[in-house]
């Protein structure tokens, strides 16, 4: 699932969503820095997937969002590019 919004200030939406995404899952999700944007992970645990609305609000924080399966489970990210506007 991929999906793309704008947001005007990057800067402060990636600190809000760390910090909320910290409070919602009670660890630090990693950070993944890329030439153009930086995407913010978390493992999607059952006691995350009780709290499905709270996260989706954290992920629609970015300029993209979805969610990608692995071998061991689900991995929740949001993006945000350079700029803050939606990615080409």
């Amino acid at each position: 699932m991929r999906a793309t919004v704008d947001h005007p200030c990057p800067k402060a939406a990636i600190d809000d969503a760390i910090a909320r995404l910290t409070a919602l899952t009670g660890t630090r999700p990693r950070l993944v820095r890329e030439p153009d944007a930086v995407r913010i992970e978390t493992d999607v645990t059952e006691n995350l997937l009780e709290r499905w609305d709270q996260l989706l609000a954290v992920l629609e924080l970015g300029t993209a969002f979805g969610l990608t399966d692995t071998a061991t489970g689900q991995i929740a990210w949001l993006s945000f590019t350079a700029g803050g506007g939606k990615p080409a």
